[in-house]
C-alpha cells in the first residue's frame, strides 16, 4: 500500500477566492478560464453539497462535500490518476520502456499560446510521426506510445512539450516477431530533434496556408511564417531520452505522475500571505510571487475545451495490433478488477472513509442539501 499523503497546510482555491476579482480587472479571461476558477472556488464545499458522515455508535459527524471533477483542479487528480493506471494495466505491455520529452523552442511558445488547439494538435501528430518513423527504419517495427501535454515548467512559465512513454521495441512489421531496442539507447537524440523540427515546421506551414493560424500579429507580414520557419531551423529542438525502465509495471507508477498533474498542487504551496505565495519548485528549489502573478500564470495553462492531453500511438492506439503484441510477447493482460472510490481513496491516504475514525464503526451517510439550493415548494 502506498504510503498516506500528508495534508497541505494551504488551499490553491483560497487564493483564487481572495484575488480572483484583481485577477479579472487587469487580465481578459476567456469562458473557459472563469469555468475552471469557479469550480476550484466551489471544489469540496457547500455549494456543491455532499453528505454527512454520522457514525452509528458514538456519535462523530463530519460533513464531506463533493469534488467539483474539473481536470484543472489542484484536488481532483488523485482518484482520476488511480482510475487511469488501472485502465492502463489492461494495456500497457511488459516490456522496457523509454521517457523522451520533445520540447516547442523558445520561438514557437507565443504562436501556441495564440492557437492552442491547431500547435497542440500539430505537436501530437509530430511526435507520433516521429517516433514511428524511427522505428520503422531502425527497429523494422511498430512500436507503441504514450503521450502526455504538458504547458508549464516548475516555476508556472510557459513551456510546451510533451512526455512521450515509449517501448523499447516493438512489433515487427510482418507481425512475426518482437524486434527489441537497445536498453541503454532508444533512437539517436540529435537525429530525433532534426526530424522532429523539420516535421513540425512543415505541418505548421500547411497550418497556415490553410488558415488555421490566422490573426497572429506576426503573420499580418507576407512574409511573417517564412521568416519564423527560417528561425526555428537556426536553432536546436531540445528532445530529451531518460534511460529505460526494466519492467512495465514500474512505467505506470511513473507515468502517473504526469498524467495527471497540474500546474500548480498544494502539497507544493508552502507559504501564502495576501502579497506572496511561496512554492516549490524543483528538488529542494522554491520560488516567490505575488498572488496575482501566481493565478496569471496558472490560467494560461488551462487547455481548450474537450481537448485530450493524452494520446496513444502505435500499438497502443491500435487494440488488434496490441493483442498480436502480446502474444508474440507470450504475455497475457492483466486480470482487472475496478475498484470503488473507497477502496482507491484507502489506498492513497490509509484510511477507510467507511469507518468512523474514532471508534471504527461503520459510517451512515446523510445527503446535505446544496448552499443555494432553491427554496422547497409550497404546497397548493
Amino acid at each position: 500500500m502506498a504510503a498516506p499523503r500528508a495534508a497541505s497546510r494551504f488551499d490553491f482555491a483560497d487564493i483564487v477566492r481572495a484575488h480572483r476579482a484583481e485577477l479579472e480587472s487587469v487580465t481578459r479571461l476567456g469562458t473557459r478560464q472563469r469555468r475552471v476558477l469557479t469550480d476550484i472556488e466551489k471544489c469540496r464545499t457547500a455549494a456543491l453539497g455532499g453528505h454527512l458522515d454520522q457514525c452509528t455508535t458514538c456519535g462523530y459527524e463530519h460533513p464531506s462535500y463533493n469534488s467539483c471533477r474539473n481536470r484543472h483542479c489542484p484536488k481532483c487528480q488523485a482518484l482520476a490518476q488511480e482510475r487511469w493506471i488501472e485502465a492502463q494495466r489492461a494495456r500497457m505491455l511488459d516490456v522496457p520502456h523509454f521517457h523522451v520529452v520533445f520540447t516547442l523552442p523558445s520561438e514557437l511558445r507565443p504562436l501556441a499560446a495564440f492557437a492552442r488547439r491547431v500547435v497542440f494538435r500539430t505537436l501530437f501528430r509530430v511526435v507520433g510521426q516521429t517516433l514511428a518513423a524511427f522505428a520503422r527504419r531502425r527497429l523494422k517495427a511498430t512500436i507503441g506510445a504514450t503521450l502526455v501535454l504538458h504547458t508549464w515548467t516548475r516555476k508556472l512559465e510557459w513551456h510546451p512539450h510533451v512526455h512521450a512513454l515509449v517501448t523499447g521495441g516493438g512489433l515487427s512489421l510482418d507481425g512475426a516477431k518482437w524486434n527489441a531496442a537497445h536498453r541503454a539507447f532508444l533512437f539517436p537524440v540529435v537525429a530525433m530533434s532534426k526530424v522532429f523540427r523539420a516535421k513540425m515546421i512543415a505541418a505548421l506551414r500547411r497550418e497556415y496556408h490553410k488558415g488555421g493560424l490566422a490573426g497572429f500579429d506576426d503573420f499580418h507580414d507576407p512574409e511573417g511564417f517564412s521568416r519564423l520557419a527560417r528561425s526555428l531551423m537556426k536553432v536546436n529542438w531540445h528532445l530529451y531520452a531518460k534511460p529505460s525502465f526494466a519492467r512495465g509495471k514500474y512505467v505506470l507508477d511513473y507515468l502517473g505522475r504526469y498524467t495527471h498533474r497540474v500546474g500548480i498542487s498544494n502539497s507544493r504551496l508552502l507559504a501564502v500571505s495576501p502579497t506572496a505565495v511561496t512554492f516549490r519548485t524543483k528538488g529542494t528549489g522554491t520560488t516567490t510571487v505575488d498572488p496575482l502573478t501566481l493565478l496569471r500564470r496558472f490560467v494560461q495553462h488551462i487547455l481548450p475545451s474537450g481537448f485530450h492531453k493524452i494520446r496513444n500511438v502505435g500499438l497502443y492506439a491500435s487494440p488488434r495490433r496490441l493483442r498480436v503484441a502480446r502474444n508474440v510477447l507470450g504475455q497475457r493482460p492483466p486480470r482487472r478488477r475496478r475498484r470503488t472510490w473507497r477502496e482507491l481513496l484507502r489506498k492513497l491516504t490509509g484510511r477507510d472513509v467507511a469507518l468512523c475514525p474514532l471508534c471504527g464503526s461503520p459510517l451512515r451517510a446523510v445527503p446535505l442539501p446544496l448552499a443555494r439550493a432553491p427554496p422547497p415548494a409550497r404546497a397548493a
